[in-house]
């Protein structure tokens, strides 16, 4: 070894963090390094069996496998395989940096997750390497990549920094050696080992040895779970497979396996998580179900189910294509389009059947519901499909409604369909916007997830009612002549808010409240401008409507006033501020609100 060569790097800024939350925040799960270390070193076997079908000086030696041994003596585990491997700016770069935005997502999420969730983020996110800081106090990594000569060692103890130096290896591969700390001996045991090799990595394809009483013995089945017949299947090795493949924790909500004959033959093992799967980034939205062509492992990235799928794990493999498959056939090859066709339609016969169960459907709801909803907005081939699916909060009761069940309840005379949008179902059913529906005895369809305020216009209409926004029944309760004191009243208002406000009208829409702000005619609704606004897009729409409610004493009062020559500055303040609050907006000057309000409070109206 070269030390010459070494250098002493500190680790990305964002490391030293993630590392004090694994070892402190995850640390009665520590048997999961095991599960994170062999899963990368099968992921690097892959990787270079892959890339050998198109060079084949990168071939993986004969009996290639992942081998781990322990030295007692020297208290250390060495995790070695004959992947890929990596070069020096690998092992800085995969090894010293964590996924960019995936770290804040990662620290934020494992704030939020429940005690027995918390293993799951470790895979999720990507950081499953830094597991191994549980179990040892220093680590050491030796790699060389394939097709090269030179090899590196990457070296830690989990603090500051890292080193990276020159070092020798005979062959392509990497060796992990962990020295193992004071409080981690029951993992020198192989029989430890061996045990959780067994819970987590029995269905890895590459061969996984432990070495006991100097010979390395196969410690996992290696066995194509998907290519099996179902009957000779236990329903512990699918759970166990879904957690092997998705870094889960919890059960499969539902498993999907079938094996496809005809035009194009394939095999799929699918599962709907019970739990929402955590992004590993916050702008991935690709589906990551593997594709394998005659059992060997090919992509994640073949997008074999639409985004709006991409809670779905599982993995197909087929015989209908070779094994070097390039990027572009991916994309391209009929062999795909039939194989995605048909899993979505299989998918969507299991959400079909399992809906006639209310109660474990609305878990399937609660943790993917948001994400099935895309499906109307991008999918124009199954967007009815999916709106029957999907369900809701509404003004009719807590349980949630499917489309079909609001169309069962319209009343008599009633076309359409009423929601409105907003970020809170609580504060959306005390909304002053829905109070003259619900007068009609009209339920109103509570949406308050990201995706409610786009897919509803790109639906349209459903089983023939047309979809319209609670802002756009304005037809309905416009007052058809507006009295002269009401008028001077809203003449008042109009001068004294000028340009905050697009207008002042008299409505029926109001039975409660005094006042409430509408979207102009074709501007998206307020919600939806709040929207825009945090996201850095904002809509450039003319300032709302102030609507008023004539029969509310209020509005009776200030009438008197305004017919007695009295100033209206203030009030049309108060009023205004009011309705933005109602609407879940805050006061523009909260100062002379809170003074308006005291004053009033005192009963010193001027």
């Amino acid at each position: 070894m070269n030390t010459a060569t070494a250098t002493d790097r500190p680790f990305d800024a964002e490391v030293g963090r993630l590392l004090d939350l694994v070892v402190h925040s995850l640390y009665s799960e520590r048997e999961i390094f095991l599960r994170e270390l062999v899963a990368n070193a099968a992921d690097a076997t892959d990787r270079r069996r892959f890339l050998a079908l198109s060079d084949e000086s990168l071939a993986l030696p004969e009996g290639a496998a992942i081998r781990i041994s322990i030295d007692k003596p020297a208290r250390t585990i060495t995790i070695a395989d004959d992947g890929i491997g990596m070069t020096a700016e690998d092992l800085a770069s995969h090894l010293g940096t964590i996924a960019r935005s995936g770290t804040r997502a990662f620290t934020a999420s494992l704030a939020e997750a429940k005690p027995e969730d918390r293993p799951n983020l470790i895979g999720q996110f990507g950081v499953g390497f830094y597991s191994a800081f549980m179990v040892a106090d220093r680590v050491e990594v030796t790699s060389r990549r394939a097709g090269t000569d030179a090899a590196h060692k990457w070296s830690s103890e989990g603090t500051g920094g890292y080193r990276i130096e020159a070092a020798t290896r005979e062959t392509p591969g990497t060796d992990i050696v962990l020295h193992v700390k004071s409080d981690a001996d029951e993992f020198l045991e192989p029989v430890r080992l061996e045990t959780i090799l067994r819970k987590w990595a029995d269905h890895i394809s590459v061969p996984v040895e432990i070495e006991r009483d100097g010979k390395f013995q196969k410690a996992n089945e290696g066995t194509a779970l998907w290519r099996r017949r179902k009957a000779d299947i236990a329903e512990k090795d699918y759970t166990d497979f879904y957690r092997h493949l998705g870094h889960m924790f919890d059960e499969p909500w539902a498993t999907i396996h079938w094996s496809a004959e005809g035009t194009v033959e394939f095999s799929a093992l699918l599962f709907i998580p019970g739990r929402s799967p955590f992004p590993v980034t916050e702008d991935d939205r690709e589906s990551h179900v593997r594709l394998h062509v005659k059992r060997m492992f090919i992509t994640d990235d073949a997008k074999l189910l639409p985004t709006w799928l991409r809670f779905v794990e599982g993995v197909v493999d087929t015989e209908d294509l070779p094994l070097n498959v390039s990027r572009e056939m991916l994309q391209s090859t009929p062999v795909l389009a039939r194989i995605r066709k048909a899993l979505v339609n299989r998918v969507l016969g299991e959400l079909k059947t399992r809906a006639k169960e209310a109660e474990t459907y609305r878990g399937f709801i609660e943790q993917h519901g948001p994400m099935l909803k895309e499906g109307i907005y991008d999918d124009a081939d199954h967007r009815n499909e999916i709106a029957a699916l999907a369900r809701f909060r509404s003004t009719h009761g807590e349980e949630l409604t499917s489309l079909d069940d609001y169309v069962t309840r319209m009343q008599e005379g009633q076309k359409d369909i009423y929601y409105i949008t907003g970020e809170d179902p609580a504060r959306l059913a005390a909304s002053p916007q829905i109070e003259g529906l619900r007068a009609k005895g009209y339920e109103v369809l509570l949406l308050s997830d990201q995706i409610d305020f786009f897919w509803p216009e790109r639906l349209g209409t459903y089983e023939g009612h047309k979809l319209v926004h609670v802002g756009q029944a304005r037809d309905m309760f416009d007052v058809a002549e507006t009295p002269e004191p009401l008028k001077a009243l809203i003449d008042a208002l109009k001068s004294a808010l000028g340009e905050q406000v697009g207008e002042v009208r008299a409505s029926t829409r109001l039975t409660d409240s005094p006042a409430a702000l509408a979207a102009g005619e074709a501007q998206p609704d307020l919600a939806l401008q709040r929207l825009l606004r945090r996201a850095g897009r904002p809509s450039f729409a003319p300032p709302p409507a102030l609507e008023l409610n004539p029969a509310h004493r209020l509005i009776e009062g200030l009438v008197s006033r305004a017919a007695a020559g009295e100033a209206m500055d203030d009030w049309a303040a108060l009023l205004l501020d009011l309705a933005r609050i109602q609407d879940g907006e805050s006061p523009v000057d909260p100062a002379r609100f809170a003074r308006l309000v005291a004053d009033r409070m005192a009963g010193n109206p001027a």
